[in-house]
């Protein structure tokens, strides 16, 4: 596995992790919240013989810059990092695979940016116009999305950071089972990442930048936007593989996924939660390579 200390054309740095030889094509993984590129290290090894597969750390994360202020973090600036990355190099399409908070950075690009994705592998993450209708609408969404709101708080990276990162190591247990989807080995790294200064709060501004909120007694929320779906079409061959017991980000959210994705296909994953890259690697893989391989 090789490291990469990445700069981008305004001075942002960029880590990045790779397997395989630059010249193949592109599989760009892309990790959610609160993860890192490790996210990715099975598949990167899977993947790294046939493709050239780099996982990135998102600023704010893990090895990467960590941009002062809320606005570093809104949706422009995440594309662009990503599109920077394909012009380092040396490419100028890719193969996008993201989850959580990835997939949403990748769902704009593949909107607007579409000549940069040849084919689009989405991991729970909703896309923008079916979470602002679940948000708006939904009630049992609005209430698992609750969480959104208090880690929009001055005080909420403080909280996640307490008693050796007791919160978000809770995060990773089924809901069913109560198993961790890490192991001790990822626990270790992510502790790491998360504990290096100023990295949580960065991590944090993803929130704090979205308009996507549930709606409060004081503010509309995801209600008060303006998404007309038409012009969030999204075009290229599109893989969503979907942990249906995940507590954050529930199944309605698929719900007419087609109107606004022509080309779909849905890989549900009845048992797995939020984390079906760590609790179900093997049908991830099998899923992700059966679609990179259709005629």
């Amino acid at each position: 596995m090789d490291h990469h200390d990445v700069t981008l054309p305004g001075g942002l740095r960029l880590h990045a992790a790779s397997i395989g030889a630059a010249g193949k094509p592109l599989l760009l993984f892309v990790h959610g919240f609160p993860e890192c590129w490790a996210e990715w290290h099975a598949l990167l090894r899977a993947f790294g013989g046939d493709y050239f597969a780099v996982a990135p750390d998102l600023r704010g994360y893990n090895l990467s810059g960590k941009p002062q202020g809320v606005a570093a973090y809104r949706v422009q600036p995440l594309m662009d990092d990503l599109r920077g990355l394909l012009a380092h190099f040396g490419y100028r399409q890719c193969i996008l695979v993201a989850h959580d908070w990835g997939g949403a950075v990748a769902w704009s690009l593949a909107v607007h940016h579409p000549q940069l994705v040849s084919r689009l592998v989405i991991i729970n993450s909703p896309h923008p116009v079916a979470f602002a209708r679940a948000l708006s609408h939904d009630r049992a969404q609005q209430s698992a999305s609750q969480y959104m709101l208090r880690l929009r708080e001055p005080d909420a990276a403080a909280l996640l950071l307490r008693d050796d990162c007791a919160r978000l190591l809770a995060l990773f247990r089924h809901p069913v089972s109560g198993l961790s989807a890490l192991s001790q080995a990822q626990i270790d790294l992510y502790k790491q990442a998360w504990q290096i200064p100023g990295a949580m709060d960065a991590m944090l501004n993803y929130y704090r930048a979205s308009p996507l909120m549930p709606p409060t007694a004081q503010r509309p929320g995801a209600a008060g936007l303006q998404l007309e779906a038409g012009a969030f079409i999204v075009r290229m061959p599109t893989l969503v593989i979907w942990g249906e017991q995940d507590q954050a980000l529930l199944p309605v959210l698929l719900d007419g996924l087609e109107t606004v994705v022509p080309d779909l296909r849905i890989q549900r994953v009845p048992e797995a939660s939020h984390w079906v890259v760590h609790e179900r690697p093997e049908v991830v893989e099998t899923a992700i390579r059966a679609f990179l391989t259709e005629a």
